[in-house]
């Protein structure tokens, strides 16, 4: 399978994706959607990733490259491409559907929890509770014919799934201690004294094992995604 990774920002790449595609045998393309690199035909590409990144998707003003993306994706939605979109890029594959992306109530950076939604179809192998990074501000109400996986106590939405073939996830489930890393070190500012943001030091002290955890679930999500 051919995968493009759309990237928009030099600090917040494909993480752990890159290794499910290639321990998969998948050929993953990343393409840097912020310096106007060219976006590859549909034909090209079997499924899709929308990755990360600080601005918001109203932002058209000062990241031009936005509207263009937003048409790609939600071209390449309705050409039944396998789409998989983190943080922005689900905010992105949101908006293509229809839905709202708004302010959040709360800004959510560091390392909570998600439960499992009572609407998440029992296809999909997310447990009950897992561990998981996040960072935004934003976020999207869930769109017509979706349906939601997860949720977190600062944030209602963390994800859906769309005709099984579309998975938005607003956290980092692709996080690794070098992609955080990176993000601290690029983002530092944010990390102000709010109740669902936490400092540098806790965030980077998380064991091993929350990331190998976080990462077998996500690896079998996407399993699970592209056998449809």
């Amino acid at each position: 399978m051919k995968i493009l990774c759309l990237k928009h920002i030099a600090f917040e790449g494909p993480g752990s994706l890159a290794l499910w595609a290639l321990t998969r045998g998948h050929e993953l393309e990343v393409t840097a959607v912020y310096q106007n690199q060219p976006l590859p035909g549909p034909e090209t590409f079997d499924a899709l990733l929308v990755m990360g990144g600080p601005m918001n998707i109203n932002e058209d003003a000062t990241y031009p490259w936005l509207a263009k993306e937003k048409s790609y994706v939600r071209d390449a939605i309705a050409a039944s491409k396998y789409v998989i979109g983190v943080c922005l890029g689900a905010q992105l594959i949101a908006d293509a559907l229809g839905a709202t992306v708004s302010k959040g109530a709360n800004t959510e950076i560091g390392w909570f929890p998600i439960r499992r939604s009572t609407d998440c179809p029992d296809s999909l192998p997310l447990p009950d509770e897992l561990g998981v990074l996040h960072w935004h501000g934003d976020t999207f109400e869930i769109p017509e014919g979706a349906q939601p996986i997860a949720f977190s106590l600062a944030c209602e939405n963390q994800g859906f799934l769309y005709q099984e073939r579309v998975l938005a996830l607003q956290c980092h489930l692709e996080m690794t201690p070098q992609s955080l890393a990176l993000l601290i070190a690029a983002s530092r500012n944010e990390l102000v004294n709010a109740r669902y943001i936490q400092d540098a030091d806790r965030m980077l002290a998380e064991p091993d094992s929350t990331y190998e955890h976080m990462q077998t679930v996500l690896f079998a999500m996407l399993d699970v995604l592209v056998a449809q």
